[in-house]
């Protein structure tokens, strides 16, 4: 099994993609790569702490490779804006890819590079050791899961499970 956290924007979008892929055993929201020990959801959302809401993968890469976990997250989040992802801004939600592996960090590196001519920006995502992680409160853990017809489920989280379905049909787990 290996880790590897990403950042693509608010925790609950993120998180409600991957616990729908095979291959993906467990997965957990959080914050990573900011100053603080167990910072809280306000704290972080303050922009004071550095961290960034991210979720935590705990994948079987004999059934999904790193490569495939990349390739999802580059179509289910927007790469190319620096700090927000849609109505969400502030450096809590960019887009990062937080590796525990040297093998993890190659691919997402040689995966920027070859998608970056299919994008008008230049990709922003920051690719860096996993540093100062914490799992977030229980109220954000499986939130889509728990909350599937609450505004911002409906409007952000739904379309981009729909995504994953569409693009990567063939990565949804049977439900």
């Amino acid at each position: 099994m290996e880790t590897l956290v990403l950042g693509g924007g608010c925790f609950w979008c993120t998180e409600a993609v991957y616990v729908r892929v095979r291959g993906v055993l467990d997965v957990e929201s959080g914050y990573c790569n900011g100053q603080s020990v167990n910072p809280t959801y306000e704290q972080v959302c303050s922009g004071r702490t550095g961290h960034n809401e991210v979720v935590k993968l705990q994948y079987d890469p004999a059934l999904i490779s790193t490569r495939d976990v990349l390739d999802i997250f580059f179509v289910i989040h927007d790469p190319t804006t620096l700090n927000r992802q849609g109505n969400d801004a502030g450096t809590q939600y960019r887009s990062g890819i937080y590796f525990t592996t040297p093998a993890q960090a190659e691919a997402a590196r040689a995966l920027i590079a070859e998608l970056t001519p299919d994008f008008d920006d230049p990709i922003v995502t920051e690719v860096l050791p996993l540093d100062n992680y914490s799992a977030a409160e229980a109220y954000h853990q499986d939130f889509f899961e728990r909350n599937p017809y609450q505004g911002y489920c409906l409007a952000v989280a739904a379309p981009k499970v729909a995504k994953l379905r569409k693009s990567f049909a063939h990565w949804v787990k049977d439900e």
